[in-house]
């Protein structure tokens, strides 16, 4: 079983925005610098996000996003299915088909497994995962990364505007 980028980095970019989402709302472009997820691929995350009700969407000049209700009411597994990740062990699909249309010998060992992995995201919220001391020691290093890279771009602009023409 494996977990593809697209649940990977949606459960990234979720918890990014809940973590710094609580008093405005997070653009995408600041969520793509923090985590090194490209926009346009964020973009596409957050429009399945946001038909599944996980997120909201806030127009005009400090617009973005927010999670739509409180970050220990979002769960992993509700993240995860809403990018249509698929989070089956089986070879066949869940189909039975695994073995010239038949169900292999194994079938239900992997179809467990892939229920036990869907149930223990079920059991994880984000919040879970902001209160998390290794989480919040990530996020503090983003957070002084972006602000040291926000700072050398304003210096660079202020250079640039008092350079003789």
């Amino acid at each position: 079983m494996k977990l593809t980028t697209k649940g990977r980095y949606a459960v990234t970019a979720m918890l990014d925005l809940a973590l710094h989402g609580s008093e405005r709302p997070v653009s995408l472009a600041d969520i793509s610098s923090r985590q090194e997820i490209s926009l346009s691929y964020l973009e596409q995350l957050f429009s399945r996000l946001r038909r599944q009700q996980l997120v909201v969407s806030i127009r005009g000049p400090g617009g973005g996003y927010r999670l739509s209700r409180h970050a220990d009411e979002v769960f992993i597994a509700e993240v995860v299915d809403a990018v249509s990740e698929s989070l089956d062990t089986t070879r066949c699909g869940n189909k039975g088909d695994c073995q010239n249309g038949e169900k292999c010998l194994t079938h239900h060992l992997w179809s467990d497994l892939s229920d036990q992995i869907h149930q223990f995201l079920s059991d994880i919220s984000l919040g879970d995962l902001m209160r998390k001391r290794e989480i919040q020691l990530v996020a503090d290093r983003q957070n002084r990364k972006q602000s040291e890279t926000d700072a050398d771009a304003i210096n660079t602009r202020q250079l640039t505007d008092q350079a003789p023409a």
